[in-house]
């Protein structure tokens, strides 16, 4: 039974995520086709918007922990309460949010690119920007209902907004159809219009589906109310700042890495490509466990929590294991999909099979951190990726792959190596502190 409402929850979540991985897919090979120079600029511009979006997401995931427990407590109005002011500050950080990108070119200078590639990637950044406040306001409308456990909004919206991309990437990149032949900027106002269709989609559904509306405040003008807002931010910021500082850690070895030759690098990136892949099934159970954990909090079920939480993590974990299996079954197979050249296919063979065991590390992390942001715990996963991520696994890469490694190929396993295990002591310290929460929450009862 919980199985059956788990996968209930987990299988839209899993269709939105990859329908928004395609629309990065999409971007890249529609921008390579054109040129080397719109490819690596819609590269650059992507890894810039990237971080901050992921950090206005992280802040947004806040509103599901605090609605889901409120669901399962049956505290209807405070769900209406949180919507608008949760908007408010998804406005507020899509209008702090669309500048950074339009102001980039400071930050792209440091990049020191050559003058056409740098004049692409702005431009490219500077029309995504117009996006960026849209794309804030889905991410509260799809949080909101993601807390109430409903997930088909985000689905549809998701995969709607990956078809859209496709025409109008078409028409602005190439010029087609009596639209400007833009390039990379053309991919960008792409993705900003994409971005807009989101909280377009995303109201309309809400606006109509009879289980949503009981949830909905009415349709009139509400200040922003602090205490509210705090509250969100509270739990919201140390989320955002995870988010925002894994992706930069990850983006540091990448440099790193990019030191030891252009095989070195094309390997990394295929197997961290292949790892974000498949990475998907596991974020999208853990979403959906944590919000079955809320309900149950809310509702005080003790049972249910238990229920949830095991359920949840012996499906997750399962799940690293399978894909663990896949991977080290056929790793070839997968590599060749990505290159022919021989030197590339060798190397990122062996860093396949090492993306295996991220698997089973990370469904372990997965499962234990969405207990913990089902709790409201979003402190301590700060703590544990700052240690994990910036205090081990960075140090002790730079020592394996630079310092120590007689090669390209020892210098790239090396840097996996530390990524395993700065994931493993990030396993092992998230579970603690679940295990510890568990035990003083079921003291209390």
């Amino acid at each position: 039974m919980e199985a059956r409402a788990l996968w209930t929850l987990t299988w839209p979540m899993l269709i939105a995520q990859l329908a928004q991985m395609g629309t990065g897919v999409v971007d890249t090979i529609m921008a390579g086709r054109y040129s080397v120079v719109d490819l690596a600029a819609v590269a650059i511009g992507y890894n810039v918007w990237l971080p901050v979006y992921l950090f206005i997401l992280g802040m947004m995931l806040a509103t599901t922990a605090i609605v889901a427990q409120d669901f399962g407590a049956g505290r209807i109005e405070r769900i209406k309460e949180l919507l608008p002011q949760s908007l408010w500050l998804a406005l507020i950080l899509g209008l702090i949010a669309g500048p950074i990108c339009f102001f980039s070119d400071p930050l792209l200078s440091i990049l020191k690119l050559d003058e056409q590639t740098h004049m692409k990637s702005l431009a490219y950044l500077q029309a995504t920007a117009f996006g960026m406040p849209a794309a804030a306001l889905f991410q509260s409308l799809r949080c909101h209902t993601q807390g109430l456990g409903i997930m088909r909004p985000f689905a549809i919206a998701s995969v709607i907004g990956f078809f859209a991309n496709i025409p109008l990437n078409y028409a602005l990149i190439y010029g087609v159809w009596g639209a400007p032949e833009l390039g990379a900027e053309g991919c960008g106002w792409a993705t900003a219009a994409s971005m807009w269709l989101g909280p377009i989609l995303i109201a309309f559904y809400m606006a109509r589906a009879d289980k949503l509306k009981p949830y909905l405040p009415p349709l009139q003008y509400i200040r922003p109310q602090l205490a509210r807002l705090r509250e969100i931010i509270r739990l919201g910021l140390p989320i955002g700042l995870t988010y925002f500082l894994e992706v930069a850690v990850f983006s540091i070895i990448g440099l790193f890495i990019a030191t030891l030759g252009n095989i070195a690098m094309a390997s990394h990136q295929i197997a961290l490509n292949v790892w974000d892949v498949i990475y998907m099934p596991l974020i999208s159970i853990g979403a959906a466990m944590a919000t079955r954990i809320g309900h149950a909090i809310g509702a005080g079920d003790r049972e249910a929590v238990t229920l949830s939480v095991r359920c949840g993590t012996a499906i997750t974990i399962v799940s690293g294991i399978v894909i663990m299996l896949l991977l080290l079954a056929s790793p070839g197979s997968i590599v060749r999909a990505y290159t022919e050249d021989a030197s590339i296919f060798a190397m990122a063979v062996v860093l396949v099979r090492l993306a295996a065991f991220f698997m089973v590390l990370d469904a372990v992390q997965v499962a234990a951190s969405s207990t913990l942001r089902a709790y409201k715990e979003t402190r301590f996963p700060f703590l544990v990726m700052v240690i994990s991520y910036w205090l081990i696994a960075l140090p002790l890469g730079y020592w394996l792959g630079i310092v120590r490694a007689q090669s390209p190929t020892e210098g790239t396993v090396g840097f996996w190596y530390a990524m395993i295990a700065g994931i493993a002591v990030a396993s092992v310290l998230v579970v603690w502190r679940q295990r510890q929460l568990l035990r003083a929450t079921s003291s209390k009862h």
